[in-house]
């Protein structure tokens, strides 16, 4: 199952998207266009359907409160929504149907309540709240019938799904000097300084399996490399990464995590997520620290490795190498405009001027990514 249509109104720098999604969908705009916010309403999901330590008014707090996540350029009308279709494949018709919308109590303490709540199962609603006890009760309008699991159970595979949602922008020196920096993580380790625990907490099968995987691709990817393994400290026990690099005596060839380069650590941390799960997966610029010849390969490669697994990838990304592939269509690309009203979101394939040079022939990377240079940015040169 997959996202394969989105609604949103009044969410961070977005007056109003409306558009259709595929399996894998790249978000691509300039600087400050709001590529990680748009990921972020997958993320804002996720946090409202956890079962432990989730829900709404929690995933509002963890984002510094409803005034942050209203777009500036909303007026009179402030209430935020979010909707959702959840198909089997891209243009067919919806399984499920999630909406939600979001406003600040007009009296009182002013604490965000939903407007309503919505559930449809394929064309038959099953939720639409407020209802009477809404009414009778206004407390209960803080919080979603999706976080509770005794009011969630006719459509708990929404909640499922949300809650599996994963998220990965890799920073090298988080994970690289964890047990120097040993400070508490993130909720759910967004930039990967649990890392080396995930994979230790995987069972002994799985963990060997994927990391033969990633071996064989840092074989092609990584100049004499030879051998990836998974280690623990003899004296405190703690998970470690080793990697074998060709060298003239063969144990001096031996490193761990803390020896190997950002763009290595960052990919294998990229090759293991795209290994760990079938759930909905944000990768938050992936070509960070990778050379363009790995960056070029990466499209084809998530191609392949999601369709296998029938998996749906979102990849916000600046990166020209990376939509040179030929093979990505116009309708994988979502491209952010900056306006005086807030951030547009279209996507390229139904683009007037765009449409044409795709059908020509061009990559996305040519015909898109050149949309997204500031205009004066030559005289960035001149600075003094």
């Amino acid at each position: 199952m997959l996202v394969s249509y989105l609604k949103i109104k009044n969410w961070r720098n977005f007056l109003l998207i409306d558009i259709p999604l595929r399996q894998r969908q790249f978000v691509v705009g300039p600087n400050a266009a709001g590529k990680s916010n748009l990921l972020d309403v997958f993320r804002f999901l996720r946090d409202i359907a956890k079962s432990e330590g989730g829900g709404l008014q929690k995933a509002i707090k963890n984002r510094g409160g409803l005034s942050k996540l209203r777009c500036l350029a909303a007026r009179r009308d402030l209430e935020i929504i979010i909707e959702i279709n959840l198909s089997e494949a891209p243009d067919e018709e919806p399984v499920w149907r999630y909406a939600i919308g979001i406003k600040q109590e007009t009296r009182g303490y002013r604490q965000p309540v939903l407007s309503f709540e919505k559930v449809w199962h394929n064309k038959k609603q099953l939720i639409d709240r407020p209802n009477e006890d809404d009414k009778n009760d206004p407390e209960r309008l803080k919080q979603t019938f999706l976080e509770q699991v005794n009011t969630n159970a006719d459509f708990r595979e929404i909640a499922r799904y949300l809650e599996s949602i994963s998220y990965i922008h890799l920073v090298p020196q988080l994970l690289r000097y964890a047990e120097v920096i040993q400070g508490g993580l993130i909720e759910d380790d967004p930039f990967g300084q649990g890392f080396l625990v995930k994979i230790a907490k995987s069972t002994p099968n799985i963990r060997k399996i994927r990391l033969a995987k990633i071996e064989e691709a840092l074989k092609i990817a990584v100049p004499q490399f030879q051998q990836l393994r998974f280690e623990r400290d003899k004296d405190t026990g703690q998970p470690h990464l080793a990697a074998l690099y060709a060298h003239w005596r063969p144990k001096a060839g031996w490193q761990r995590e803390d020896q190997f380069s950002d763009g290595t650590l960052r990919l294998i941390g990229l090759l293991w997520a795209l290994l760990d799960s079938d759930s909905l997966l944000l990768l938050e610029e992936p070509e960070l620290s990778l050379s363009n010849e790995i960056v070029s390969q990466m499209s084809p490669l998530i191609y392949r490795m999601q369709r296998l697994r029938k998996r749906q990838v979102f990849i916000s990304t600046h990166s020209e190498s990376l939509l040179r592939d030929k093979g990505i269509d116009g309708r994988e690309i979502i491209l952010l405009t900056p306006s005086s009203e807030g951030i547009t979101a279209d996507i390229a394939a139904n683009v007037a001027d765009i449409r044409p040079l795709l059908d020509a022939g061009l990559s996305v990377g040519e015909v898109v990514l050149p949309r997204n240079r500031p205009k004066n940015i030559k005289q960035l040169g001149l600075f003094e």
